[in-house]
């Protein structure tokens, strides 16, 4: 059983890898960190909705996240900061999440697993979602990867390309949104981003093109739930943020090796 379990929570983390990996090297490349952080927090709402009514947590998760992705989009689009925007969107979707939840008798639930993932309690049912969501994201993400490189280098080039810069941006915050569901019981709403962004960073300063950067990224991502999940079985540690600590690590040697490479 215990072979099962850590099978199990080891294909959840990989899937969420190959998802995060590519995502997040346009994440890093966009500046849109905040942005990612603040789609996990309004998760925390989808939960809440979810409980009061009877419906899969992920399928609550993933509605709330899209309905962020797609008013974030359409308010950026016109002209609002974003940087603003998203700071009261992500706080006060938090907050209503938490308060909402605690209006829902039936839900006796321990939120911390919410806000930081329960890797080790991923179900089969859950790894059908996981690895399906991940699927989507890479699918989305082959089929506009060249016009999304364009318009993340230059929304004018991509403009003058015939692409629809506002398009492209509205594609990567879906896929944005269905990452965050999928992550959700990985590795928690609040860590959400970092395994977004860190893989990402970690791999941009040991690779030669965006192709290397995302497949690397991927390839991080992936060490990092291994190397977590047997940093949490050693020592009893939280394995969400065992996942995080280890990309973190693996983070601060490929930024000595990419400042080695430059002298």
């Amino acid at each position: 059983m215990l072979d099962d379990f850590l099978i199990r929570a080891a294909l959840a983390g990989l899937g969420l890898a190959l998802a995060t990996g590519p995502l997040g090297s346009f994440v890093v490349w966009r500046r849109m960190a905040y942005f990612g952080d603040a789609t996990a927090h309004a998760s925390i709402l989808g939960v809440a909705l979810a409980l009061a009514s009877d419906l899969p947590v992920g399928l609550g998760t993933l509605a709330v996240a899209l309905a962020m992705a797609v008013t974030v989009a359409g308010l950026a689009a016109r002209g609002w900061a974003l940087d603003t925007t998203l700071g009261v969107l992500a706080h006060s979707a938090l907050a209503f999440g938490l308060v909402a939840v605690s209006f829902v008798p039936e839900a006796r639930t321990d939120l911390s697993a919410y806000l930081f993932g329960d890797i080790l309690a991923v179900s089969r049912a859950d790894l059908g979602f996981i690895w399906g969501g991940a699927a989507l994201v890479l699918a989305l993400l082959y089929w506009r990867w060249n016009a999304m490189l364009t318009a993340t280098l230059s929304e004018d080039l991509a403009a003058a390309s015939g692409l629809n810069p506002d398009r492209e941006r509205l594609v990567l915050v879906l896929a944005l949104a269905v990452t965050v569901a999928v992550a959700l019981k990985v590795v928690g709403a609040l860590l959400i981003a970092a395994m977004l962004v860190i893989p990402a960073a970690a791999a941009r300063g040991l690779s030669r093109s965006p192709e290397a950067m995302a497949a690397l990224a991927a390839l991080i991502g992936g060490a990092a739930v291994v190397g977590g999940l047997r940093v949490s079985l050693s020592l009893d540690t939280p394995a969400g943020p065992s996942i995080v600590t280890v990309a973190a690590g693996i983070f601060i040697v490929a930024a000595s090796l990419g400042q080695m490479r430059k002298q």
